[in-house]
């Protein structure tokens, strides 16, 4: 559904865009210019790779401008103001749609106020309907709760579901079992063949035991099978997500919000039993802006503190840099603790200023898209995804042209590192990289960190 309504979206946008580029060219040509700084100004700012190049883009925008000025008061307002590109272009969206109003007749202008007067009203309904959405779900989540705890005891090999408990009537297993049988077949054969010939180059793994008790890395597998959550996984992560053992939401009426919970196995990095992450939430429209109203919207987010055990903090990481004097040549040797890429830095969100800009805006959307994916599919479709039959098609799609193709010793200085233990620092930490997905979804090993109760 999220992936509906992101696509919905972002087909709306580029229609939107192209409707405006085609007003701008035939209609209002005198507006090129003003397009035509943005695309100079943009140029400008991503070609300051170094002092030399940044003067030559300074010296050529400025030669430009001398040019662009008299084509309109609009862009010579723009190149003063010092707004960023998205304000900039906001602004030049604005002034066009607003002359296009202010051509109408008076009469027309009139209706039109008429219109937004009735659109008011239907956002207010709109919002007491989603009032109520959220009301019927904190309802129903009663409801879901014991089939939830069941899963989670099945999962965990605290309770063994009956024949009864297992038969699926809707589907056919038979295909199931015939493919069971010849992966089995051929997983002996494969062993005896190199056998034979003596190859033990390569230890084949040990085939899963037969007895074992519920379902091995249940929710591991679920993270690796969705991209948006394989993509904040990292391998460092793996063996501690191997002991989630459940992921529960509890809903809250007022304030109007949720919170995810994360339980976890005892291990060897943390000491917490649950992580949680809690998301404010509200649903009324802005006073100033009460047209722009699209539906419930996060306003805050609240991690948790993750109790680590010494040097097992996967977030942070230290490194040593080398350094040497410019005059004396001397070399010595600094520690810092810097940031590291983790799905963990999940429970540590930015801080939400009054006035956010359109970064940390953009980070809080997405911790938020997040989180709503999570409650609506992870959790209330865990097994489907375990199986591959729940899976978005976005999730089978191949992400390998958008990986990074740095590693982590490209840092662009002369100053050598080297990666330490990982330690707990309050110095500054670069944000997080997320690295590309991976695939598979086959069942893996159970880490010896993580201990059965």
């Amino acid at each position: 559904m999220i992936n509906h309504l992101v696509w919905v979206r972002v087909t709306g946008q580029i229609r939107k865009h192209l409707s405006l580029l085609f007003w701008i060219i035939f209609i209002r040509p005198s507006y090129c210019a003003a397009i035509f700084l943005f695309l100079l100004l943009s140029a400008k700012r991503y070609n300051m790779g170094s002092v030399e190049r940044a003067g030559d883009a300074t010296s050529e925008v400025e030669s430009g401008e001398e040019e662009i000025v008299g084509g309109g008061e609009l862009a010579q307002h723009l190149m003063k103001s010092g707004i960023t590109r998205n304000e900039m272009l906001a602004a030049i969206t604005n002034r066009i749609h607003a002359e296009t109003l202010a051509s109408l007749p008076p009469n027309v202008r009139r209706r039109i106020r008429a219109l937004r007067s009735l659109q008011k009203d239907f956002v207010d309904i709109e919002a007491k309907f989603y009032s109520e959405v959220h009301t019927l779900e904190c309802k129903y989540e009663k409801l879901y709760k014991p089939l939830f705890e069941k899963r989670a005891q099945i999962v965990n090999g605290l309770y063994e579901p009956t024949d009864d408990e297992c038969l699926n009537p809707w589907r056919d297993d038979s295909e199931e079992e015939e493919l069971a049988r010849a992966v089995q077949n051929a997983a002996i054969t494969d062993g005896d063949d190199k056998a034979k010939a003596g190859d033990e180059t390569k230890p084949a793994e040990p085939a899963m035991d037969p007895n074992v008790k519920g379902i091995p890395d249940f929710w591991y597998n679920i993270f690796r099978n969705v991209s948006m959550l394989s993509e904040m996984m990292q391998e460092h992560d793996e063996p501690i997500l191997k002991c989630l053992q459940d992921i529960k939401v509890q809903m809250h009426e007022d304030p109007f919000g949720f919170t995810l919970e994360f339980h976890f196995a005892p291990n060897d990095y943390f000491t917490n039993t649950v992580l949680t992450k809690e998301y404010a939430m509200k649903c009324k429209p802005d006073d100033e802006n009460p047209l722009e109203f699209e539906g419930p919207e996060i306003y805050s987010c609240k991690g948790c503190e993750i109790n680590w055990k010494k040097g097992k903090n996967v977030t942070v990481k230290t490194i040593k840099k080398k350094q040497k004097h410019k005059s004396r040549g001397s070399v010595r040797i600094v520690t810092k603790s810097v940031q590291a890429d983790s799905f963990f830095n999940f429970f540590s969100p930015p801080a939400v200023p009054e006035d956010p800009d359109s970064d940390i805006q953009a980070l809080l959307t997405a911790d938020f898209e997040i989180g709503h994916y999570i409650r609506e599919r992870v959790v209330s479709r865990a097994v489907l995804i375990y199986t591959g039959e729940g899976l978005d098609e976005d999730d089978d799609d191949d992400y390998e042209e958008e990986e990074d193709s740095y590693s982590d010793e490209d840092s662009g200085t002369e100053e050598e590192e080297e990666e330490c233990s990982s330690e707990e620092s309050d110095d500054e930490e670069p944000a997080p990289r997320r690295r590309g997905k991976k695939h598979g979804k086959g069942p893996q090993e159970t880490p010896a960190e993580c201990k059965q109760q």
